[in-house]
């Protein structure tokens, strides 16, 4: 890098919950980082185990690292302690399951101070329990690319961006006012669609970087078919959400965001449990009110598929007997 050695301090947050097992390959990944000028902040979110006298132990072992307690909040809660504590001209996440390469920080600090980018990201790969590498959720660029925060907002409503924070390195300045929303699942996206409209563009690395443990038991997988997880409600709030935000800063999108919010909607329809599908379920009411309100704006999207459009159609006019049949047909 140009200029003086270590141009810039990285303030690096872990939200830490009862993760004693994972937590050392988590955070040694980011001690192990080519580019040293980092804090590492480790945010113990009440934890019931070990994770949060790990975290001593680690602090006592690296001066970089500094821990802070508070009672069990969520995630959102913890990050956002950690970005008031955070000293860093750029703030980056990581969740305690996963890891990172050793180059990564170094990659996006170089690209941010090469233009003045205010945010930049790497790409990321997935590894189940087992350690297999599952399919890319987001594909990533064969060389580096730029897009300005309209294209960006484009690739999310159309579900080929990448809407984690984990995988972006963002000035500070972007964080003073902004946080996560607490309490609520699907919080990557919400500050995302936030923070785009205040940039004029994202560099966007072919480096997958950032490695995404994928385990059972977190906020948004569960084996239980009857347990309906929080997360499906709250993408269709962020739907709604983003929607807004279209209207007023990136107009020309209205039909990207139109999709996004019937298709946040149809993934709701097919996960919700047929029990929880009742007239006294309001949440419920409402989403199947809006697919029939929106069955013509279904149909006439160049963005859906026809498979889409069919259960769109039938999710909006009989649910409970489509569930019912798509059950049986997956069985």
């Amino acid at each position: 890098m140009e200029g003086s050695r270590w141009p810039a301090l990285i303030s690096v947050i872990v939200p830490v919950y009862n993760i004693v097992d994972l937590l050392p390959r988590c955070v040694n990944s980011i001690r192990r980082q080519t580019y040293p000028n980092l804090e590492i902040i480790l945010i113990d979110d009440g934890s019931t185990d070990n994770s949060g006298a790990l975290a001593e132990k680690m602090a006592l072992e690296d001066r970089r690292i500094k821990v802070f307690h508070q009672e069990n909040g969520g995630t959102s809660t913890a990050r956002n302690l950690g970005i008031e504590k955070a000293r860093g001209d750029y703030i980056g996440f990581v969740d305690s399951d996963d890891y990172i390469e050793p180059r990564m920080y170094e990659r996006l600090l170089e690209v941010a101070l090469s233009e003045g980018f205010l945010m930049v990201q790497t790409s990321r790969d997935e590894v189940d329990e087992q350690g297999n590498r599952m399919p890319d959720v987001c594909q990533p660029p064969v060389e580096a690319v730029l897009w300005e925060g309209e294209q960006f907002m484009r690739e999310l409503l159309l579900h080929k961006g990448d809407c984690s924070m984990c995988t972006k390195l963002v000035h500070a300045s972007l964080l003073k006012e902004e946080r996560f929303p607490e309490g609520e699942l699907n919080e990557d996206f919400n500050l995302l669609v936030r923070l785009l409209p205040k940039v004029t563009a994202v560099a966007i690395l072919p480096e997958q970087d950032y490695h995404v443990f994928y385990r059972y038991g977190s906020n948004t997988r569960t084996r239980d078919s009857e347990e309906f997880p929080k997360v499906f409600t709250d993408i269709v709030k962020n739907a709604d959400r983003v929607y807004e935000i279209v209207q007023r800063k990136y107009p020309s999108l209205l039909q990207e965001a139109l999709r996004f919010g019937l298709f946040q909607r149809l993934d709701y329809m097919l996960h919700i449990p047929i029990s929880q599908m009742k007239n006294d379920n309001e949440f419920y009411v409402q989403v199947k009110q809006y697919l029939k309100n929106h069955r013509g704006d279904a149909l006439k999207s160049p963005y859906l598929t026809s498979k889409n459009k069919k259960y769109l159609l039938l999710l909006g006019t009989a649910p409970k007997l489509v569930r019912k049949v798509h059950r049986m047909l997956k069985r």
